[in-house]
């Protein structure tokens, strides 16, 4: 007798050679042996839904609306700016002198204390809503002196500094703030198109001042900053950095706004004229239905398997996942729009597009000096901060990102010839998503890996938690959040022999404040 612990082959399991008996030569020992695999089974673990995961859970508002709109509001205390466009001193003759090209004596006069002067103010934001523009959006821009700019903050006694530069034709941004003078508001005249501008003056709603020069400018500096070489009316100023900082022609937005600073009383005087804002804004979003259905005929439902002895199971906690993956998908990717019936949702990245931060990010070019003007931009205080932004970015720019933020402050001694502004402080887990700490000057990135920017043209993406939301619909007893509906079709109910459960989420995103927001491209 053969064996059978040391045969080779199993070749007549299904059937032996002619004339043989079927089994005869069946590998036993192969057959019985029990490979011990353990109790468990490896699975991979994939992260998601981060960006989902986040919103979800940080910012859920319910909405009792497929259609639900929402209110913005912007301060405007630190708005009372405006960019000087022309001047005179009897308000008849008008000059401009922006570029250093054109010097005029009529400035002379910001130079003696006590002197009347004209100026006229644009500027590039809208009193309702004081909507602003945002850095290098092209889609939602505000012109110098367009329609809705009017600047109406001017009052009576308040003071008014004014930028002033040197003589030079090419000013760099320095030159153009090498003094400045302060002048007292005596009387503001407003002013749009269809009233009687000045002379040479025709585009643009503005407010024209005359003051008394306070504080003189420095003798020399006769030229006004100014956003261009010519009148400012219209000009473009959507891709100009606030600070200047990044600009190849260190053209900043500071140098040539005009800011109140202030006001001054006489003794014994009454009260003053006052002014009020419009400070609200109003949008709006729609919901979108994910539908993931899951389907398996009973005969599979009752075969006991190995490693996972419930097959029906095992793939509904796949389906689960697929679920949330597909609605991360569509809230990074998707674009509001209805075609009738199907209405779809606000995407992360087509909302920044059309109205958010863009900044570029090449990692063998971009520096961290370049990397830090970027931050300086978008998480400007008056518009945004850093702790309540997080920051999703694909996986070259996750590694570039710690390379930039950990290698210099870990691996270096630092010396008064080094700076580490960027460093990695800590990791942890937020509702299970693994964030990274790197600190800035200009506070703490919160920054995730997100695997579905991976292959898109999107390396790092922005997002102020305090201005998004998920927006579940939620009314007259029916909740819309992710459910699970078991039974759809059953044999008792069907006379098909399967069972069918579906999962469902009908929600929105809602995205508000687009300076808030920012990616790199």
């Amino acid at each position: 007798m053969a064996d059978l612990f040391s045969l080779e082959s199993t070749a007549d399991i299904g059937g032996g050679a002619a004339g043989s008996r079927l089994g005869t030569q069946l590998d036993t020992g192969v057959l019985r042996r029990k490979y011990n695999f353990g109790d468990r089974v490896s699975e991979l673990g994939i992260a998601a839904d981060p960006f989902f995961r986040m919103v979800s859970k940080l910012s859920k508002k319910p909405t009792d609306d497929p259609e639900f709109k929402f209110t913005e509001r912007r301060p405007s205390f630190h708005k009372r700016y405006a960019y000087p466009v022309a001047f005179s001193d009897d308000n008849v003759t008008w000059v401009e002198t922006l570029d250093g090209s054109v010097i005029d004596t009529q400035l002379d006069n910001y130079e003696t204390a006590g002197s009347t002067v004209y100026v006229k103010m644009m500027t590039d934001y809208k009193h309702s809503g004081n909507l602003s523009n945002v850095f290098n959006q092209t889609g939602d821009e505000v012109r110098i002196g367009g329609a809705g700019t009017q600047p109406q903050f001017y009052l009576e006694d308040q003071m008014v500094r004014i930028n002033f530069g040197n003589a030079s034709a090419t000013l760099s941004a320095k030159q153009k703030t090498a003094s400045y003078s302060v002048i007292k508001v005596q009387e503001v005249i407003l002013q749009d198109e269809a009233t009687n501008p000045p002379t040479d003056h025709t585009e643009g709603e503005a407010a024209i001042l005359r003051g008394i020069v306070v504080k003189t400018k420095t003798a020399g500096h006769d030229v006004i900053a100014g956003v261009n070489s010519a009148a400012p009316a219209g000009d473009r100023t959507y891709n100009v950095s606030i600070s200047g900082e990044g600009e190849t022609n260190n053209s900043g937005l500071e140098d040539y706004r005009s800011y109140v600073v202030g006001s001054a009383h006489a003794q014994g005087s009454g009260y003053p004229e006052t002014w009020k804002d419009q400070p609200f804004s109003t949008g709006y979003g729609r919901t979108q239905i994910w539908k993931t259905a899951m389907a398996m005929d009973n005969t599979t439902r009752a075969t006991v398997l190995k490693y996972e002895a419930n097959e029906w199971a095992r793939v509904w906690r796949e389906k689960l996942i697929e679920h949330k993956w597909d609605i991360e998908q569509s809230i990074l990717f998707g674009s509001q729009y209805d075609s009738g019936s199907e209405w779809y949702t606000q995407g992360a990245i087509d909302y920044i597009s059309s109205f958010g931060n863009v900044f570029s990010l090449v990692h063998a070019s971009k520096t961290q000096d370049d990397f830090l003007n970027d931050l300086s931009n978008y998480l400007d205080p008056r518009y945004n901060n850093a702790n309540a932004s997080l920051f999703f970015c694909d996986t070259s720019t996750y590694n570039w990102l710690h390379k930039l933020s950990g290698y210099f402050s870990n691996n270096l001694e630092v010396s008064p010839n080094f700076r580490a502004d960027m460093s990695l402080t800590a990791k942890k887990k937020v509702f299970g998503v693994d964030i990274s700490v790197i600190s800035t000057p200009y506070g703490d990135m919160n920054v995730a890996r997100n695997i579905h920017l991976d292959g898109s043209p999107i390396k790092l993406l922005a997002c102020n938690m305090r201005y998004c939301s998920y927006r579940p619909l939620v009314g007259n007893g029916l909740n819309r959040d992710t459910a699970i509906y078991v039974g759809v079709q059953t044999l008792e109910n069907s006379g098909v022999d399967r069972r069918v459960d579906l999962i469902q989420t009908e929600a929105g995103m809602e995205f508000q404040m687009p300076e808030a927001h920012a990616y790199w491209s």
